[in-house]
């Protein structure tokens, strides 16, 4: 067997070397490159997840700001019981720094835009082609957030002309006062601000005697109204304020069956709030007398109607809750609401709105019923309602025009027509509000 040479051993050996370094690549000039590479995607990675945590902190601080609907919880006639978590006050309250303008949070589901061929918020009504609009289209939504209104009216395919929520005299964290900012941001988008003014705390029930009827007309929350009233006269724009409504009923504080209260206590703390705005030179606002529908056990309306000096529309509240609860049946909407709607005729000429409705899935078609109500009632049948409100709001039952896509495309198709008045009022300056 031959012998390789020390010479030849050691060229084998370098070019082994030369070969190992290749396949390692550790050539110094690439591995520089893939060592400046590695660096570069370092960078860029630690870029992106630093960017992804501030926006989740951002989102999470705008969140935090916004404030849940108190109109919760379940009652076994045709309305809604607030429930919130908010602690008792004092009938002195301490001003506190109000909310921003308006608060973003992500909207709860996706959808598309507006079309932008619809009027945006200007004030000018349709052209001389289409038909007159007869009842303003409103909304409230879980959340004060014109996101979510935004996200509604992408799935109704129209804006809306009336925005409400809820405040309440109870609460302690300033959301008891006046929100310009709120009205403001329902103004800039083209829509007119309802407020339902509530004089209780919403997580103690009906039974609060702070919030009797009596210590409403003996001035217990005088300093509190006043401020109100200061302040609407401030923002100086034209808005409705639904105040304690429903309170034909037994569920709230300012019932006259519950609390204390007597009978004609109502219109005498009625009035009396009314008198304080009046005097504070606060005319920019409309108030809404809003009773429940009438019920077995309901107390008569005519009993609890301040008068035509002290109100400047009327209102119902009335829901189908199909077969939620053993109570319940499938209501269609002109026997859900034509005793009331008559009843409240009988009383006042003045212009009236459905102030809270919507329709449950649960004991028949609430797509039919959807149709029935905005094509064909409502329009018809009803001609003293110039407005409605729409709770669209998955609470005892899903209330949402869009608890299945029958039900949404049927309450788009109704709202395509031209008596429906859409988000034209962003420059509206007459009190009280008039009928579209």
């Amino acid at each position: 067997m031959d012998q390789q040479s020390p010479d030849g051993e050691a060229q084998q050996t370098e070019k082994s070397q030369q070969v190992l370094n290749q396949k390692h690549h550790r050539n110094p000039r690439q591995w520089y490159r893939s060592r400046t590479r590695k660096v570069k995607v370092s960078l860029v990675c630690g870029t992106l997840i630093a960017l992804l945590l501030f926006c989740l902190f951002v989102t999470a601080l705008s969140f935090h700001g916004n404030r849940v609907s108190t109109r919760s919880g379940s009652l076994n006639v045709q309305t809604t019981t607030p429930n919130s978590t908010q602690d008792p006050t004092n009938t002195v309250m301490t001003q506190l720094t109000p909310p921003p303008a308006q608060i973003i949070t992500p909207i709860a589901h996706a959808t598309t835009k507006p079309s932008t061929s619809s009027p945006q918020g200007n004030g000018t009504q349709p052209n001389a082609n289409s038909a007159p609009a007869s009842v303003y289209l409103g909304v409230h939504m879980p959340l004060t957030d014109m996101s979510l209104v935004s996200s509604f009216e992408a799935d109704a395919q129209k804006p809306v002309a009336i925005v409400m929520w809820y405040q309440h005299w109870g609460e302690t964290d300033g959301y008891q006062y006046f929100q310009p900012g709120w009205l403001s941001a329902v103004r800039a988008h083209g829509s007119i601000p309802l407020v339902t003014w509530d004089p209780w705390n919403p997580s103690l029930g009906a039974n609060q005697p702070t919030y009797s009827l009596q210590n409403i007309i003996n001035g217990n929350f005088d300093s509190y109204i006043v401020k109100w009233a200061q302040a609407s006269r401030s923002w100086s724009h034209p808005y409705f304020l639904r105040f304690a409504p429903e309170m034909n009923g037994y569920w709230f504080p300012w019932s006259e069956q519950v609390n204390g209260n007597k009978a004609g206590q109502f219109v005498l703390a009625w009035r009396h709030v009314h008198d304080i705005f009046t005097a504070q030179g606060a005319t920019n606002v409309t108030w809404v007398w809003s009773p429940n529908i009438i019920f077995s056990n309901s107390i008569p309306l005519g009993e609890l109607y301040p008068g035509n000096s002290y109100v400047d529309w009327s209102a119902m509240d009335g829901y189908n809750w199909g077969t939620v609860g053993a109570w319940h049946s499938w209501t269609p909407f002109a026997s859900l609401f034509q005793p009331t709607y008559q009843a409240i005729l009988g009383i006042t000429y003045k212009p009236m709105m459905i102030a809270e409705t919507a329709s449950t899935e649960v004991g028949g078609n609430k797509a039919a019923w959807i149709t029935d109500a905005f094509t064909t009632q409502l329009v018809n049948n009803f001609s003293r309602i110039k407005a409605f409100v729409w709770f669209d709001l998955n609470k005892e039952t899903d209330w949402r025009i869009e608890s299945s896509s029958a039900s949404q495309i049927a309450f788009a198709a109704a709202m395509r027509s031209g008596s429906y008045a859409s988000n034209w009022y962003g420059s509206l300056n007459v009190s009280p509000i008039p009928a579209p």
